[in-house]
C-alpha cells in the first residue's frame, strides 16, 4: 500500500491517481496522467525552518529545500543530465513533489532514444519492473532501481546536498537525487510510461522508489563525437578567479557545423561561464582565425547546476578533421572544484588570476601558466558527412598513458587515423573515453573533492559516457586490467564486461571487446594475477555471442618470446603501458569492418 501523509493536502488529480479502484478488467485501461504532476501524492522537499512539511522517508526526513536551490536544483529548474532536460518538480517546498512509484500509468510527450528517471529509495535501494508503451501499440518492459538516498553509491548521482531535514530540522547527511535511465526504441513515439511496483523481500515493508521528474534524451539527428573525454572523480585542484582557459581538443571527423557540451559531472555547486568561443589551431595558444563565440539559448553565459550540462547552440563552422581546436572558456569571479579529465596528456592554456575576458583573443593570448587536464569541457559534437561515433571505453591504456605529450598518440587517435584513411569524409567519429585508473567492478569513487581520479566503474559509466554520446553505434571495450591488479576474480570481470555488452546490446549498439595486454615485468602482477588475465582473455577469444567482436590487443603488442610480456618496442618502459608505437599496433589490430 502506498502512504499518504495525512499532513500534507493533495490536489485533486493526485487522490485520484492514489485512490481510485482499479479499473474493471473487461474495461479499457484508465487514460494515464497527464504528466508526472497530476500523480504527485508525497512531499519530500522541506524548508530548514518548517521540516516537518515533508515526509519523503516514512520517519519524518526529507530533503532540505536551501540545499537543493544552493545547488542550482530549486523549484522550476532545468537541468540537463546525460543528455537529458530533467526539470525539477515546481511546487513549494512542503507541497507533494514526487510520485511513490506503484503502478501508475503517466503519459509522456515527444521522443527520443532513452527515458531519464530523477529518482532517490528510502528504505533501502528500490527496484521494480515497469512498462513503456508507444503511440502504435507496442510496448516495452525495464526494470529500474532507485539506489537509496543516504546509504547508496554515488556513482548515479545526479545531485548530493550535505544535510537531511529531519522532524528537529537539519542534520549532517549525504542525500542524493540520482538520474536513472531506460533504452527506447527511438523508430518510435513513446505514449506512456507505468511506473514499477517495488515489492519488499524476508516478508518486511518495502522499499519505496520515489520519481521527482521525468526526461525524454532527444536522438541527436546529424551529430557525430569528433571530440570527448570521460569527466573523472577528479576536480581541478585549484581555485580560480576571473580566469581564461585555452584548452587544446584534437578532432577525429570534420563537420560544417559544431557544438560543444560543457560539463560540471560531480560538481558540488553551480559554475558560470560567461563566455567560450572556438577556434581551428595554428600552434600554440595561437589560433588560425579570430575565435568565434559559441551562445547557449542565445545567450553567452551559461551557468550548470551541481551535476549538470550546458550544450552550446548550433554553429556554423568548418571543422576540420584530425586537427586541433582551440576552446577557450572565461570563468568570472571565484571557481573552485571544477570538474575535469585528469590526464591531458596535452599542454593547455591558462592566463593569471584577476583578468577579464580573453576567450576571444588571438595571437595576443596572454599565456600565464601551463596545465595539462581539460576541465569544464567534455565534448564537441559535428554535423557533416560522418553519421555515427565509435565509442572507445576504457582505462590508462585508452587515455594513452605514457604516450608523447602532445602526439595525440593514443590508440583512438590512430584509430581515428585508419577510419578517415579508408573511408575519408564519411569515416565515424572517434570519441575516447579511457580513464586512467579506471574498472570494470569497483568505484574509485565516493563523489567528493579531491578523493581520486580513477572514475565511476564501467558498468556505472555507460550512461553518461557512452549512450549520450552523439551518434554512438559501437562501443570498443578495454577493461578489466585494473580489476586484475587488484585482486578481482576473472570470472566476475568476465560478469561485469558480459553485463556491459547486455546493457549496450539494449541500446541497440554493437560492442567490440579487447583482450587485455600483457603486464609481465611490472611490479603490479604476478602468477595469480596473470593467469586471471589469460583466463580473462581466453573467455574474450571465445565469446560465446556476448559480444559482437573482439580485438586481439593482446596478441598485438606481446613478446612471442615471452607471452606474458610486451615487445620490447612497444613497451613505454614501465612493462603495462604502451608507447606511442604500441598504441598505433594496438589500433592496428582492429578490424575495421566490425565497427
Amino acid at each position: 500500500m502506498k502512504r499518504i501523509l495525512s499532513a500534507v493536502v493533495l490536489p485533486a488529480a493526485a487522490l485520484v491517481a492514489v485512490m481510485a479502484p482499479p479499473a474493471a478488467a473487461a474495461g479499457p485501461p484508465a487514460p494515464p496522467d497527464a504528466n508526472l504532476a497530476a500523480a504527485y501524492d508525497n512531499a519530500g522537499i522541506s524548508t530548514a525552518a518548517v521540516p516537518t512539511a515533508a515526509d519523503l522517508d516514512g520517519l519524518g526526513n526529507s530533503f532540505v529545500a536551501e540545499d537543493l536551490a544552493a545547488a542550482g536544483w530549486g523549484p522550476g529548474a532545468a537541468v540537463t543530465v546525460d543528455g537529458t532536460r530533467l526539470t525539477m518538480p515546481r511546487a513549494t517546498p512542503g507541497q507533494p513533489d514526487n510520485v511513490i512509484a506503484d503502478g501508475q500509468r503517466i503519459a509522456l510527450h515527444g521522443s527520443g532514444s532513452a527515458l531519464t528517471f530523477l529518482v532517490t529509495g528510502t528504505g533501502a535501494d528500490a527496484a521494480g519492473s515497469g512498462t513503456v508503451t508507444y503511440t502504435d501499440g507496442s510496448s516495452q518492459s525495464y526494470r529500474l532501481t532507485a539506489p537509496d538516498w543516504y546509504s547508496g553509491p554515488s556513482d548515479e548521482l545526479a545531485v548530493r546536498t550535505a544535510r537531511r531535514d529531519t522532524p528537529a530540522g537539519p542534520t549532517a547527511l549525504d542525500v542524493k537525487l540520482y538520474a536513472v535511465s531506460v533504452p527506447l526504441d527511438a523508430r518510435r513515439r513513446p505514449a506512456s510510461v507505468t511506473l514499477p511496483t517495488v515489492t519488499g523481500t524476508g516478508g518486511g515493508p518495502a522499499p519505496e522508489l520515489h520519481v521527482f521528474a521525468l526526461g525524454l534524451r532527444p536522438e541527436p539527428a546529424g551529430w557525430t563525437a569528433t571530440w570527448s573525454t570521460a569527466v573523472d572523480d577528479g576536480l581541478a585542484p585549484y581555485v580560480w578567479t576571473d580566469r581564461t582557459l585555452r584548452m587544446v581538443e584534437h578532432t577525429s571527423v570534420g563537420g560544417n557545423r559544431v557544438r560543444i557540451r560543457l560539463d560540471n559531472s560531480f560538481g558540488p555547486a553551480p559554475l558560470t561561464v560567461g563566455h567560450a568561443t572556438i577556434a581551428v589551431r595554428a600552434s600554440g595558444a595561437v589560433p588560425a582565425a579570430a575565435p568565434v563565440t559559441l551562445t547557449f539559448g542565445g545567450k553567452r553565459q551559461a551557468t550548470m547546476p551541481a551535476g549538470g550540462q550546458a550544450y552550446s547552440d548550433p554553429l556554423p563552422f568548418s571543422v576540420p578533421a584530425d586537427s586541433d581546436l582551440l576552446v577557450s572558456v572565461y570563468l568570472p569571479g571565484t571557481v573552485q572544484f571544477a570538474p575535469m579529465h585528469s590526464q591531458g596528456l596535452q599542454d593547455m592554456y591558462s592566463t593569471a588570476d584577476g583578468g577579464t575576458d580573453h576567450a576571444a583573443d588571438g595571437a595576443d593570448f596572454p599565456v600565464n601558466n601551463l596545465f595539462g587536464f581539460w576541465t569544464v569541457l567534455s565534448g564537441i559534437e559535428v554535423t557533416g558527412p560522418s553519421h555515427s561515433t565509435v565509442v572507445a571505453l576504457g582505462d590508462s591504456i585508452t587515455d594513452g598513458y605514457a604516450s608523447t605529450v602532445n602526439g595525440n598518440q593514443r590508440w583512438p587517435n590512430y584509430l581515428a587515423q585508419r577510419l578517415l584513411a579508408k573511408d575519408g569524409p564519411t569515416a565515424p567519429a572517434v570519441a575516447d573515453e579511457g580513464i586512467s585508473g579506471n574498472r570494470v567492478l569497483t568505484d574509485a569513487f565516493n563523489g567528493l573533492p579531491n578523493t581520486g581520479t580513477a572514475g565511476v566503474k564501467a558498468t556505472a559509466r555507460l550512461d553518461r559516457d557512452v549512450f549520450a554520446q552523439a551518434g554512438v553505434r559501437t562501443v570498443v571495450v578495454l577493461e578489466g586490467i585494473n580489476d586484475v591488479d587488484s585482486d578481482a576474480s576473472a570470472d566476475d570481470v568476465i560478469a561485469g564486461l558480459e553485463q556491459i555488452a547486455a546493457t549496450a546490446h539494449a541500446y541497440g549498439l554493437r560492442v567490440v571487446v579487447g583482450t587485455l595486454t600483457p603486464a609481465g615485468g611490472c611490479g603490479c602482477t604476478d602468477p595469480a594475477r596473470a593467469a586471471a588475465r589469460d583466463r580473462i582473455n581466453s573467455f574474450i577469444r571465445d565469446n560465446g555471442g556476448a559480444f559482437d567482436a573482439w580485438v586481439d590487443f593482446d596478441a598485438a603488442v606481446r613478446d612471442p618470446a615471452d607471452p606474458e610480456a610486451m615487445l620490447p618496442q612497444y613497451d613505454s618502459g614501465d612493462h603495462l603501458h604502451p608507447n606511442g608505437a604500441g598504441y598505433r599496433a594496438m589500433a592496428d589490430a582492429i578490424d575495421l569492418a566490425t565497427l
